[in-house]
């Protein structure tokens, strides 16, 4: 099986007519899924229970976009099972034959990929670029994880000794419990899940409980395209119900996990507990979020890139993003006027329902607004100065104003945790290397940014700088598949570069075989 060489997805250009008027024929003929209600699936077999899950449009607080099943604890250790059976097959199953399901995944996501979009747009509140992008990326990670299987099944170079044939080669895991997040609810949910699929292994999926419409979409799309059953088991439900017994199943070989730090050190401290039963050491691949920085050197002259990278950074899908731009860090030569100008920038952004394309939608729930809100009164209450935002907008759905704090101290609560929602500490250094110290001051190290026109300070930020995806003269969100692997430092997580060569084999194991020859 011989494919292209991997190119990124193109993203949709919105300022063409066309495109918006098909954007809007997508938006449309997905809600006829809004009344539907979903079974989860386990080795092929369709599910109904008791207990309901239901989507809603944080946009519309109270329109439903389906009801979906939660799973009992008796069905999550049933999955794991059934996954475990599947992978006696599945495992023998030649690579570049797993290569083409991903393959024709991808080819069948693109030709629908404004509904794709448009789920996206109703279900975690995208605008249409974020969404559009989201469904890019997820085209991207099957395309780019197809191409790498087929590298690693080629065989890896050892070196040859006289009297023996030898050979490395990696061979598949065994049972992965695939835990995304709601924020990217198609890209990293198709990453996690089809990096594990195309590697050999069996998957059970646990969705987001914020965005399982999405996830049955792709679902859908897994099973169209002929995947034997119990290669990938669909199991929505509470993480208090099933998660902690998928994490603990003494069958589950490995957990990809992305969520929050608090999540994620809960499910490596439990992997790391061995089970009656239990034969392996669990692997776990968990990204767990960040508190990152932008440096605003006082070499500028003209803030205009600048802080148009700040504000989409800090400000793109209303800061839910685990890149997003929380931290401005800025030299005090240059202080009062950059705020000035993050303020003017700041105005121009509109905040709305998601179906209508502004610059900001809704967050994703209520729980999540009220802690962005008290996160907002914290960095006051603790010296912060509010210049921008800060309140609620509209009681039809779960909306927050973007919001700018500045003469925020390095060691605030909102300099610290992370928010995931649209607020901008702004913070005064006295110099470059003042700078440095505060951006490294964290308990994470996922991206970080610098503006600078000195070539020696982006020289001293490529080594000094500790995090994982580090950008030089542009925002520190939009990492693209192949081009930006992506992944972090310290409680960042494992450091497990998504969309990069070293990927695949985080799902995998390497078995060197060594024969004697006359």
């Amino acid at each position: 099986m011989k494919l292209p060489k991997f190119t990124n997805e193109p993203f949709t250009d919105f300022t063409k007519k066309k495109n918006r008027a098909d954007f809007e024929k997508a938006l449309n003929k997905v809600t006829s899924r809004f009344r539907n209600e979903y079974p989860l699936t386990i080795g092929g077999q369709k599910f109904y229970t008791d207990a309901k899950l239901y989507s809603y449009n944080p946009s519309s607080k109270d329109e439903k976009l389906g009801v979906f099943q939660k799973a009992t604890a008796e069905m999550a250790m049933q999955a794991v099972d059934i996954a475990h059976n599947a992978f006696g097959t599945w495992k023998n199953t030649p690579a570049k034959t797993r290569a083409k399901f991903l393959v024709e995944a991808a080819k069948k996501m693109r030709k629908r990929k404004h509904e794709f979009s448009a789920m996206m747009v109703y279900e975690v509140g995208k605008n249409w670029a974020e969404a559009d992008g989201d469904t890019a990326e997820a085209i991207d990670f099957m395309e780019f994880y197809a191409r790498e299987m087929l590298r690693y099944a080629e065989g890896q170079p050892v070196v040859k000794y006289p009297g023996e044939k030898n050979r490395l080669e990696y061979i598949p895991l065994g049972v992965g419990v695939v835990i995304p997040p709601w924020n990217f609810p198609l890209a990293i949910l198709v990453g996690m899940t089809t990096a594990s699929i195309v590697a050999g292994n069996t998957v059970v999926l646990k969705p987001s409980s914020d965005s399982p419409a999405i996830a049955q979409m792709f679902f859908e799309l897994m099973d169209e395209v002929g995947l034997p059953p119990g290669v990938l088991n669909f199991v929505p439900g509470d993480g208090s119900t099933i998660g902690d017994l998928l994490v603990t199943h003494p069958k589950t070989r490995y957990i990809s996990f992305t969520g929050s730090m608090e999540v994620g050190l809960r499910v490596n401290e439990l992997a790391a507990r061995t089970q009656p039963h239990q034969i392996w050491i669990k692997r776990v691949i968990a990204e767990m979020g960040g508190k990152d920085a932008i440096v605003v050197d006082s070499e500028l002259k003209d803030f205009g890139d600048t802080v148009r990278g700040v504000i989409q950074a800090a400000f793109g899908f209303q800061g839910q993003k685990c890149s997003a731009c929380s931290r401005v860090i800025v030299d005090e030569k240059i202080y009062d006027k950059f705020c000035i100008a993050l303020v003017e920038e700041a105005k121009k952004l509109k905040v709305g329902d998601a179906k209508e394309n502004p610059n900001l939608g809704p967050v994703i729930n209520e729980k999540s607004k009220n802690s962005i809100t008290e996160y907002i009164r914290k960095g006051i209450d603790e010296g912060g100065k509010l210049i921008y935002g800060g309140k609620e907008v509209n009681e039809k759905g779960y909306f927050v104003e973007p919001t700018i704090i500045r003469d925020v101290e390095p060691d605030a609560t909102i300099a610290q945790e992370e928010i995931f929602g649209p607020v901008l500490a702004v913070i005064k250094s006295k110099n470059f290397d003042n700078a440095m110290e505060i951006a490294n001051g964290t308990i994470y190290g996922l991206t970080g940014a610098i503006y600078t026109k000195s070539k020696k300070k982006l020289e001293r930020a490529e080594k000094e700088f500790f995090v994982g995806n580090l950008y030089l003269n542009r925002k520190c969100t939009g990492a693209l598949v192949g081009v930006h692997p992506f992944g972090g430092f310290n409680m960042s997580g494992t450091d497990s570069k998504a969309g990069g060569r070293d990927y695949l084999g985080l799902f995998m194991q390497a078995k060197s075989i060594a024969e004697k020859i006359k």
